[in-house]
């Protein structure tokens, strides 16, 4: 009886679970990846007088934004779609103050702005893809 009992019991016993496997991050939904990549950006004032920089974008599964703008890297950044737009928000600085930078993808070209309270300016820019090299 004893053993019948002690069978009984071992077979209603549960294994402890094992550990769940982390989850995976969410995925970047499509639309964000069009603005990752390498961009040439227009800073000219005077179109006579050409003026680029290059820009890094990448927009992460969280929809922060981490790469370079004007040889500074981006000290944090945030990505957003709304109104049928995608836009980006971020921040780099120059060592005298902090740059605030706002754009939105627009038929392929990013349409932005760029403002330093520091240096008393907000410049308009557009930035274009940058060509295989």
């Amino acid at each position: 009886m004893i053993a019948l009992l002690a069978a009984a019991a071992m077979q209603t016993a549960t294994a402890p679970a094992a550990p769940a496997a982390p989850a995976a991050p969410p995925a970047l939904p499509a639309q964000y990846l069009e603005m990752n990549g390498a961009w040439v950006v227009d800073l000219s004032v005077d179109p006579a007088e050409p003026y680029t920089q290059p820009m890094v974008l990448t927009v992460n599964p969280d929809r922060t934004v981490s790469g370079e703008f004007y040889q500074s890297r981006i000290e944090s950044g945030r990505a957003a779609r709304n109104q049928g737009r995608i836009c980006v928000s971020f921040s780099t600085s120059d060592g005298a103050g902090p740059y605030y930078h706002a754009a939105c993808l627009v038929d392929g070209v990013m349409v932005g702005q760029s403002w330093a309270e520091h240096r008393k300016f907000v410049l308009p820019w557009s930035a274009t893809r940058k060509a295989a090299e």
